[in-house]
């Protein structure tokens, strides 16, 4: 007997395709067949995916990208990806399909809809995104990785968490070193969007740190190619140890060995601090839609696990004294460890699977296999 197969469909950043790989891992190790729907970019994306997924690229696009022509196209391509997504899955019936946000999940979840397929989507943010609202009242669950997540009017969802990668889940609950006088870690994570305020005020700040605590520090810190160079430079001629990449392919490791974390606040980013169990400092994306960086960092905030700093002021001098305030109070940064653990939910992946497995469940038959097309 064929597996049942799960379609995931997901856009091309890592705050969609993380937990979709999450899910993914789990899934297949419950004997499903997985594929991943996305478009061009976001294949780019899936090399952390297991080798069994199949990728499978359609037509998508967003308004925010491109000219004038560029948008006009949107609706064409988005149709033409449908109606691909929707001769595939014809040909290969899943038994489920799941939408984890971005234009180039559309497709998929337009032809689960046209098909009458099984569908839900999961909500990484605190705030549920564009292409997410849109489909909201036609799936039939809608999973939130943020709690309390805002939502149309009239509308359910159900608290899982959000999934995290098995690197992460080997990390979960690493025990935490206290600060004191050996030598101390700093990791800063900025995701693809908006890093540059980083790289123009994390390496001022911790330049400014007292030289005792500056000497102990080792920092490790991502920046955007463009600002590689002279953030590199900045750290050599202020005489600190520090590793500048554009990517770290092993973030789960790196944090598991911060003392403290410097960090967008990003859906995944969040569930990361949350599940390895760490001290961050969050800076939200201020041009996030609906603000919903600010919303994802909520729960670490209010538990006492994290500081919230707005972009708007966010200055060298700010994010010193704060950097200092936890790095020279062991008592105080342990327990922002502990309440960042107790915030954690390292299950939200089985739980997510669960969820999709109760979808995949028989229902009671309709004499029409698929809407008007």
């Amino acid at each position: 007997m064929t597996a049942p197969l799960l379609v995931i469909a997901a856009g091309g950043t890592g705050g969609h395709m993380f937990p979709a790989q999450a899910l993914a891992e789990v899934m297949l190790a419950r004997g499903w067949r997985v594929k991943l729907s996305t478009d061009a970019r976001g294949a780019r994306y899936a090399g952390g995916f297991p080798a069994p997924v199949v990728v499978e690229v359609v037509a998508s696009a967003t308004p925010a990208r491109g000219g004038r022509l560029a948008r006009m196209a949107v609706p064409f391509r988005l149709f033409a990806g449908a109606w691909s997504a929707r001769r595939a899955m014809k040909r290969d019936r899943p038994a489920v399909v799941v939408g984890f946000g971005g234009y180039p999940s559309i497709p998929a979840l337009a032809a689960a809809w046209l098909l009458k397929l099984p569908s839900m989507i999961h909500e990484q943010n605190g705030v549920l995104g564009r292409v997410n609202t849109r489909f909201a009242p036609h799936v039939d669950l809608i999973a939130c990785g943020t709690w309390p997540t805002a939502l149309p009017a009239g509308v359910e969802g159900v608290h899982t968490g959000n999934p995290v990668r098995a690197a992460v889940l080997e990390k979960a609950g690493s025990p935490y070193t206290v600060p004191g006088d050996n030598p101390m870690s700093v990791l800063v994570i900025g995701g693809s969007q908006g890093a540059r305020i980083l790289s123009d005020v994390v390496p001022a700040a911790i330049a400014a740190l007292p030289d005792d605590l500056r000497r102990r520090l080792r920092i490790a810190q991502q920046a955007r190619p463009e600002d590689h160079d002279r953030v590199t430079a900045f750290y050599a001629g202020a005489g600190i140890e520090a590793e500048v990449a554009p990517f770290f392919d092993d973030v789960p490791r790196r944090m598991s060995e911060a003392e403290l974390v410097i960090s967008r606040a990003g859906a995944s980013s969040v569930a990361d601090i949350s599940v390895i169990g760490r001290p961050s400092i969050l800076i939200p994306y201020a041009a996030a839609t609906a603000d919903h960086q600010s919303a994802n960092a909520r729960g670490l905030v209010d538990a006492g696990a994290a500081v919230l700093i707005p972009e708007s002021r966010l200055d060298p001098g700010t994010l010193s004294d704060h950097i200092a305030a936890i790095l020279s109070d062991p008592s105080a940064a342990q327990k922002m460890a502990q309440a960042a653990l107790a915030q954690g939910r390292p299950g939200a992946a089985e739980t997510l699977a669960d969820l999709v497995q109760e979808l995949a469940r028989p229902k009671t038959k309709t004499t029409d296999p698929e809407r008007t097309t």
